[in-house]
């Protein structure tokens, strides 16, 4: 992806995508983009909303193919994010930690 074109589509994502997202405690990352299908991630409480695939397409898809001509499709990427794994083994590394010192 050429670092012109990516700018272009994290400036419609932060002025146009992250505040609607940001009202539900969500954000969004790019996963990749070729061919002209970016694929996306989305974030905080957005990863697991049930409204994720309407939000993608009221919302992400139009904001961006309008703001970018290039992209053609905007694909939602699923499953846990690096975020979510990671507050997960820390939850898990705390919990250990407290049994082991009643122990």
């Amino acid at each position: 992806m050429s670092q012109e074109l990516l700018k272009k589509i994290e400036r419609v994502l932060e002025e146009k995508v992250r505040p609607e997202l940001g009202g539900h405690e969500g954000d969004i990352e790019i996963v990749s983009f070729e061919d002209g299908i970016l694929k996306v991630r989305f974030l905080g409480k957005c990863s697991n909303c049930p409204s994720a695939s309407l939000t993608l397409e009221s919302v992400v898809g139009s904001e961006v193919k309008r703001g970018v001509p290039e992209v053609k499709e905007v694909v939602l990427i699923t499953g846990v994010s690096d975020e979510t794994w990671s507050m997960a083994k820390e939850i898990l590394r705390q919990r250990r930690e407290r049994r082991e010192d009643r122990d």
